[in-house]
C-alpha cells in the first residue's frame, strides 16, 4: 500500500488532493498489468476511469476501422490518461495500448469523482492540467497547418519530454523513449524525411540519437533554435 501511495502522491493529476485525500485514493485503486502490444482501452468505449502509470510505458492512439494505428502520445511511468474520467458519459476520444509491459493504478471513475467532491481544492490543479492538454492539441493543430518539417518535428520532441517527464522543459538533458518509426507515424510523415531532420539536428549538437531513445541535450537551446526558425 505504501508502494500505491508513493507512485499517487507523485502524479500531477492527484497533486491537488491533501494527504487524507491521497489515503482514500489508495482504497479504490486497482492494479492491472498488461503485457506489451496488449489493448488497454478502445476509442469509443464508455467505461471511465483515470489509469496512472506504475512502472512501464502507453501508447495513446486512434485505429481506424481498417486496423491502422495513429500514435498520439507516449506516456511514461508517473504519467495519466483518461480524460473522459471528468466527462461521465462521454466516450473515449482515443485508445490506448501497452508499449512495453506495463502496471497501471486504475481508480474507477465514480469512486474517483465522489473523491473530487469531497476534496474541491483538487479542482484547480485539474483545470490546470486539462487547459495544458488542450493548449497541447491546439499547438500541434497550429504546427500541422503553418510550420515547416524541422520546426514541427522539434516541437514535438519537446511537448514528448514534458509528457514523459511530467515537468516543464528546462536547461538539463533529458531522454525521450521515442523512435524514428513512431515519430514519423504520429506527424504523418515518412521516416526518411524523420530521420534527415533527426540528423541535421544530432549534428548541430542539439540532441543525440540512440536506439529506441532521443537525447535532448538542452531542451532551452533546441527552443530557441527552433523560434529562429520561425
Amino acid at each position: 500500500m505504501e508502494d500505491i501511495k508513493s507512485l499517487l502522491l507523485q502524479c500531477p493529476v492527484l497533486a491537488g488532493l491533501p494527504v487524507e485525500g491521497i489515503n482514500e485514493a489508495v482504497q479504490i485503486v486497482r492494479a492491472r498489468h498488461f503485457d506489451e502490444k496488449a489493448l488497454i482501452c478502445s476509442k469509443g468505449a464508455q467505461h471511465s476511469s483515470l489509469m496512472v502509470i506504475a512502472k512501464g510505458s502507453v501508447r495513446v492512439n486512434s485505429i481506424s476501422s481498417k486496423g491502422k494505428e495513429v500514435t498520439l502520445m507516449i506516456f511514461e511511468a508517473g504519467g495519466w490518461f483518461g480524460d473522459n474520467v471528468f466527462s461521465p458519459g462521454m466516450p473515449r476520444i482515443f485508445g490506448a495500448t501497452a508499449h512495453t509491459d506495463v502496471t497501471l493504478l486504475e481508480l474507477p471513475g465514480d469512486k474517483f469523482r465522489q473523491l473530487l467532491a469531497k476534496y474541491p481544492q483538487s479542482y484547480p490543479v485539474i483545470l490546470d492540467l486539462l487547459s495544458r492538454r488542450l493548449w497541447s492539441a491546439i499547438s500541434v493543430i497550429e504546427d500541422d497547418a503553418i510550420r515547416g518539417i524541422e520546426e514541427r518535428i522539434g516541437r514535438r520532441l519537446l511537448l514528448l519530454a514534458e509528457y514523459q517527464h511530467n515537468r516543464p522543459i528546462s536547461a538539463q538533458s533529458c531522454v525521450v523513449k521515442v523512435t524514428r518509426e513512431h515519430i514519423a507515424n504520429m506527424m504523418g510523415l515518412t521516416r526518411q524525411s524523420v530521420h534527415k531532420v533527426l540528423k541535421k539536428l544530432e549534428n548541430s549538437n542539439i540532441l543525440r540519437l540512440q536506439y529506441g531513445s532521443i537525447t535532448i541535450l538542452n531542451p532551452l537551446k533546441m527552443e530557441a533554435y527552433l523560434k529562429q526558425l520561425e
